[in-house]
């Protein structure tokens, strides 16, 4: 039988070992005022659509045309406008080639010092550059700054040739990584972002390989975080202007005229991590601006609040057959949600579950149970819960006598 059972409604009637309220400082700025778009040429494809985007808190306009903001510990979705539509990356297509790269390190197939040789096609490539020199080797480490730091189309191509021997098999790995990613509307051409039809990503997927360059590489994600790299007598700076202010620790910028400005940059204020993936703005000073308004935004109007941290009990429920009457739940992971600031005595915890649950029943073992996060201002959420300890079933007698006791009306399903 489905059974459902209110755990909390409004966060004041929490008691403090149920509730483990653990919500980032909130940043003393708010956001500011609405943007007012400039639009850009209509030979352009970028233009306003005069469609705000949409968050928790209601509409918000923007001036970029496809956005995705999200929080990286619990992936809420903050804030969103056209973040599925297929769109024109330019170099933020770059971030997927350094994934391959990372992956490659990882798993040995490639070393920082390895030198890589520069081909024609890549010392020929037009639009921003590391300056590779032709005939020479470069280092796998020195290419990873060239792309990451200077946005090196060269550096990319010569990456790409090293790892899989031409431009078109590298591409063929990183389609291949973003279905495996789910990168649902993503198909790339080319490892550089440059401008090609049928190359293109959403603002959503973008926002998904920042997540994953983060989590699953910590250990070179830090060359995101470089602020200026010299090659071959060449000093130039990050152009991820929130990377250069401090205000972000990654990731990319992109440019071309079909895509306009787009910027995707990671920043962490103490537990809190916030991915912002913005693209479709009409110049590098929007750009800037917006990007630093969005990611102070998105900081100052929400907080991560923690429920229950893992492994401990949630709720217990009725167990059939077993050697005791009830089951102990628990959640594999802390149970963290994304709330809008002053929003948390609106919310609501609920537990479905179907009683009653039959013994013997393994520690850790999934059972028809979840805990359902819902509420003003945030989607609702499901996390499902597993058994908190083992459980016997009852000998042959002792079933025979609940049995007896179940038929007389003496005892329920319920814990008999």
């Amino acid at each position: 039988m489905q059974t459902r059972r209110t755990l909390l409604t409004g966060l004041t009637t929490l008691t403090a070992s149920a509730f483990l309220a653990e919500s980032s400082a909130l940043a003393k700025k708010k956001a500011i005022s609405k943007a007012k778009g400039k639009k850009p040429s209509a030979s352009s494809l970028v233009s306003d659509t005069g469609v705000p985007a949409s968050t928790p808190l209601g509409p918000l306009d923007i001036q970029a045309r496809w956005a995705c903001i999200l929080d990286y510990t619990t992936g809420a979705v903050l804030l969103e406008k056209a973040a599925d539509e297929r769109m024109p990356p330019s170099s933020l297509t770059k971030m997927m080639t350094i994934y391959i790269v990372f992956g490659m390190l990882k798993s040995g197939r490639l070393s920082l010092d390895q030198k890589l040789p520069v081909s024609e096609t890549a010392w020929r490539m037009q639009g921003s550059k590391m300056f590779v020199p032709l005939g020479q080797s470069i280092a796998v480490q020195d290419l990873i700054q060239g792309v990451v730091i200077q946005s090196g189309n060269d550096a990319c191509i010569v990456l790409a040739e090293g790892i899989a021997g031409s431009e078109q098999q590298f591409a063929n790995l990183m389609n291949a990584s973003a279905a495996k990613l789910n990168m649902t509307n993503s198909h790339f051409l080319n490892c550089t972002g440059w401008p090609e039809e049928g190359h293109y990503m959403s603002a959503r997927d973008v926002a998904t390989i920042a997540w994953h360059l983060v989590h699953d590489y910590p250990e070179y994600y830090h060359f995101f975080s470089e602020k200026e790299f010299r090659f071959n007598g060449i000093t130039q700076g990050n152009r991820n202007v929130l990377v250069d202010k401090g205000l972000a620790d990654g990731l990319k910028t992109g440019h071309t005229a079909a895509g306009g400005y787009g910027l995707c940059a990671s920043s962490k204020r103490d537990e809190r991590r916030i991915i912002a993936s913005l693209n479709g703005m009409p110049s590098s000073n929007v750009r800037a601006h917006e990007s630093e308004r969005l990611m102070e935004w998105a900081f100052s109007n929400f907080t991560n609040v923690t429920f229950y941290r893992k492994d401990q009990v949630v709720e217990t429920i009725p167990v059939w057959m077993g050697t005791e009457s009830v089951l102990p739940l628990v959640s594999p992971k802390d149970v963290i949600a994304t709330l809008p600031h002053g929003w948390e005595k609106n919310m609501k915890v609920s537990l479905d579950y179907e009683s009653p649950i039959m013994a013997p029943i393994n520690a850790g073992q999934a059972v028809s149970a979840r805990l359902v996060i819902s509420g003003n201002g945030i989607s609702p959420q499901q996390i499902p819960l597993v058994a908190g300890k083992k459980v016997e079933q009852k000998g042959l007698i002792g079933r025979a006598f609940t049995n007896i006791q179940y038929n007389l009306g003496l005892g329920s399903k319920g814990g008999a």
